[in-house]
């Protein structure tokens, strides 16, 4: 027998299974690799940035990595990309209170899009499946928006799109409709190139209904848009009101500024004293109405009544009612309150926020979680208590619709106040806490999507920025800063007409949830289909028996 030596310092010959091996794994990775790039592609679709049309490509990449795969695969890959876009998204939850409740927010909330994900991979096989996995993914934020605790629907679809081409799809169906579109358009882009590159191995052959319903995902969504845009409109229909806006600012970001609760009142009494010394001159319109931030008096002005005097200094000096945020005991309860001060009556009305925030005005669990780590109940000495009724006050000749900050992600807050009669929304905001990370900027990009939903004015007064007034298509046209001291001042057009979107509520969520349920059923009854003939021709051709060794 030869026998050959590798000369030295050149590389062994591989063996005939090593680089098939190699290969092999690289292609196992892949799919996960592609998960998780599309899930941040996501995110980088996502406000302060306006590269909305990333989202496409996300869930082109998402759809590709999850065609064709088994159930359980679907679940790993989902939940990688939820990862992928969940946790740089929320990062911002850990700014004042560390990385575990971040990672755990994120890696609970990645459950959703694991179990979207699992049901993409079944709905896959079904023809137009880029419809069915579009419904499947706005089931899985319905479910996101009601669960746990009320649910969490940030990371919508829809609240990247506010600069998009679909935000007219808004005034149609809501955030559901409009996250749809997005979703499906993805999908289809895939399937486009998927069907495309099928033709191009068969000889150039085409499967004419697969390539209908490929170019349909894409054209649908972007056709529906265009015809939205006759819903869109910032026309006046109930007149004009000048509004003002206050940014008084806090003396400083995170969570101690809670403890200077007396300094960020007076911030914010200043700010309004100085706009009035500004309309006296002639160097601003006079307000109508003026709006302040929620929490800008944690003193409660109803307990405390040198609070209460220096409100109504301020209130009497611009010479309008103010909406100031409060908190506020009664009956031994605590609430996050809205107040209508008036100049010459006082506080005439309240409303009191309905959808508080998990682990932030309430806390779940609070035996558990004292006995994990005693300073997070201290974080939250005492649980907010929840109002139930929508906030319309009238201010001037306005009716403002209230949605306390938490409040606008959620469809049934800001619907309910529209459908209870107001005119215009303000979205009084405090984003301290978070000091200048994205947050403030993904909350603003919601705001501009339900005044296209509603066709309303949106105002937001945020302690500490941005606040912005909103048009009802959409467009910014004023804003402040970070962390400055500022106001807005602008006639915007009142509205009272609803769109389709207020007037269909959850319906159309609703459809859409069936449309996936019905999707997934078929998969299911496909794929049970397929396993009883195969079980039945292995059945039919008979067992292979082997003779025994003698």
């Amino acid at each position: 027998m030869t026998v050959t030596a590798t000369p030295v310092g050149e590389p062994e010959q591989l063996g005939p299974q090593a680089a098939p091996r190699g290969a092999r794994r690289a292609q196992r990775l892949l799919p996960a690799a592609a998960a998780v790039l599309s899930g941040v592609l996501l995110y980088v679709s996502f406000p302060p940035r306006s590269l909305w049309w990333l989202a496409l490509l996300a869930f082109a990449v998402f759809g590709w990595a999850l065609r064709d795969r088994t159930w359980k695969a679907g679940l790993g890959l989902g939940y990688l990309f939820g990862l992928g876009f969940l946790l740089p998204l929320l990062v911002w939850t850990g700014v004042e209170v560390g990385s575990g409740p971040w990672l755990a927010l994120a890696a609970v909330e990645a459950v959703f899009v694991a179990l979207v994900g699992a049901g993409t991979a079944l709905v896959s096989r079904l023809p137009a499946w880029p419809v069915w996995a579009a419904a499947l993914w706005i089931a899985g934020e319905a479910a996101r928006a009601r669960v746990p605790f009320g649910g969490f629907p940030w990371g919508k679809i829809a609240f990247g799109q506010a600069d998009g081409v679909f935000l007219p799809l808004a005034a149609v169906g809501g955030t559901p409709v409009l996250g749809f579109a997005v979703v499906l358009c993805g999908f289809g882009l895939h399937e486009i190139v998927r069907v495309l590159m099928d033709g191009r191995r068969n000889a150039g052959a085409l499967r004419r209904g697969a390539a209908l319903a490929a170019l349909l995902s894409v054209a649908a969504p972007v056709v529906g848009a265009v015809a939205a845009r006759s819903l869109v409109s910032d026309k006046a229909e109930n007149g004009t009101a000048t509004v003002a806006v206050i940014q008084g600012n806090v003396p400083r970001s995170g969570l101690e500024f809670n403890a200077q609760r007396r300094a960020v009142l007076d911030y914010h009494v200043r700010e309004t004293e100085r706009l009035a010394e500004k309309v006296r001159s002639g160097r601003a319109p006079r307000p109508d109405l003026v709006l302040w931030p929620e929490n800008s008096s944690d003193i409660d002005p109803f307990a405390n009544a040198d609070a209460a005097a220096v409100i109504s200094g301020a209130v009497r000096a611009i010479g309008a009612p103010v909406s100031v945020g409060g908190v506020v005991e009664r009956d031994g309860k605590l609430y996050n309150e809205q107040i209508l001060w008036d100049p010459y009556k006082g506080p005439v009305d309240a409303y009191d926020k309905r959808q508080i925030q998990p682990f932030g005005e309430y806390l779940p669990l609070r035996p558990l979680l004292g006995a994990i780590n005693e300073n997070w109940t201290a974080m939250v000495r005492q649980d907010f208590s929840q109002g139930h009724k929508p906030g319309v006050f009238t201010m001037a000749d306005a009716k403002v619709g209230l949605v306390t900050c938490y409040e606008a992600a959620f469809d049934w807050t800001v619907r309910s106040t529209v459908t209870d009669g107001a005119q215009l929304i303000s979205v009084p905001s405090n984003n301290a806490t978070f000091d200048r990370s994205e947050m403030t900027y993904q909350q603003l990009a919601m705001s501009r999507v339900r005044a296209v939903e509603h066709s309303r004015t949106v105002t937001v007064p945020v302690t500490s920025g941005v606040s912005a007034i909103i048009m009802p298509d959409g467009r910014i046209t004023r804003r402040t800063g970070m962390f400055v001291a500022d106001s807005l001042v602008q006639k915007v057009p009142l509205r009272s007409s609803e769109t389709p979107a207020t007037r269909l509520g959850a319906l159309p969520e609703a459809v859409l949830v069936l449309v996936a349920v019905g999707g997934l059923g078929w998969a299911v009854a496909s794929a049970a289909r397929r396993r009883h003939r195969a079980v039945q021709d292995v059945r039919l051709q008979g067992p292979e028996v082997s003779e025994p060794a003698r």
